[in-house]
């Protein structure tokens, strides 16, 4: 089952140290300069003392990060909050990174694992609502088969298909959640995945076969 282009993709940009304060888009982003500067050479010379090698890194990376939070908690404030807490914990043990790994999965499992513990914590919560601007649907033809239909159908199947895409998400565990952003939405290896969620590729092979069928089974009738 193909569950591509599910993801809020929310397009923001926001430097490290305004990422608190400075919830809003942004025009800036990193020139073709400094988009060649490797990872690698960001984290180093973080490691060096120099923080604006970091918001170089939260540049680059925020965007999808939003994207992967926003997906699991589904609520921008929550992601927000998420994304905030992810960067800080990951400039403060930044001297434990080691530069033969990774930089995004390292950053992505630091992002995981404090959403699973914030997803536990809030199991009260059901926050089951996702406005036009988080789930952005009318460019996703892939889900709708509008043809022939005129454009009252059309916002009607396009309302109906928003809420029972989202109910749908929520519905699965965090765990099959993170693994169906991860792969399906954000286009993440299956060894990329198992470093992110700390597993073996097979449970996570085993989780997308789980969470389709689930998803499946929970779309029938609008896919």
């Amino acid at each position: 089952m193909g569950m591509m282009s599910l993801s809020s993709d929310l397009a923001v940009g926001v430097p490290f140290d305004r990422l608190a304060t400075g919830r809003r888009s942004m025009e800036e982003s990193a020139t073709p300069e400094t988009q060649e500067i490797s990872d690698r050479v960001l984290v180093e010379r973080t490691q060096a003392g120099d923080p604006t090698a970091f918001d170089l890194l939260v540049r680059r990376y925020q965007p999808r990060l939003l994207g992967m939070l926003y997906n699991m908690v589904n609520n921008q404030t929550d992601a927000w909050d998420l994304a905030m807490e992810t960067f800080e914990k990951a400039y403060k043990s930044i001297n434990t990174f080691r530069l033969d790994a990774e930089f995004f999965t390292w950053l992505y499992r630091i992002g995981f694992n404090l959403t699973v513990n914030f997803i536990k914590r809030n199991k009260h919560r059901h926050n089951l609502s996702m406005d036009d601007a988080d789930l952005d649907l009318q460019n996703r033809s892939e889900f709708i088969d509008v043809s022939g239909s005129g454009d009252a159908e059309r916002q009607s199947n396009l309302a109906e298909l928003k809420k029972k895409l989202n109910e749908s998400m929520m519905k699965l565990s965090e765990q099959h959640r993170a693994v169906v952003t991860l792969f399906d939405i954000q286009g993440l290896s299956h060894a990329e995945i198992s470093k992110i969620m700390n597993c073996k590729e097979e449970t996570v092979r085993s989780r997308l076969f789980y969470a389709h069928k689930q998803l499946q089974k929970y779309l029938k009738n609008y896919l």
